[in-house]
């Protein structure tokens, strides 16, 4: 799981077109907050599932039922550019680091 804004600096996205394969767009609201909405996980034959759900609604607590695990806040902005990296040019990313999807 990661930002736009952290795959745009890792030279992963160009901002404008859809990041490449194995990145997918979670989809949601234009003001969605994880103040109201969880980040989630979940490995399916050998690949990381992600989605985001309104905190405490009937969809939410079926994902946890279902093996759904939350992705917390600290975790997703640990992940990506260092600290002071600058964003990508022409050629170069900045260094990234582990996905939370590696465990």
């Amino acid at each position: 799981m990661a930002t736009k804004r952290q795959l745009i600096a890792a030279g992963l996205s160009n901002g404008v077109d859809p990041p490449e394969r194995p990145w997918h767009p979670i989809r949601g609201d234009v003001d969605a907050s994880t103040l109201w909405y969880e980040v989630l996980r979940k490995q399916e034959r050998g690949i990381w599932l992600g989605t985001v759900a309104f905190r405490r609604s009937d969809h939410h607590l079926l994902l946890l039922r279902q093996g759904w695990e939350e992705i917390s806040i600290e975790e997703i902005a640990a992940f990506g550019p260092e600290a002071g990296a600058e964003p990508a040019a022409e050629g170069g990313g900045a260094q990234v680091s582990r996905s939370p999807f590696d465990g």
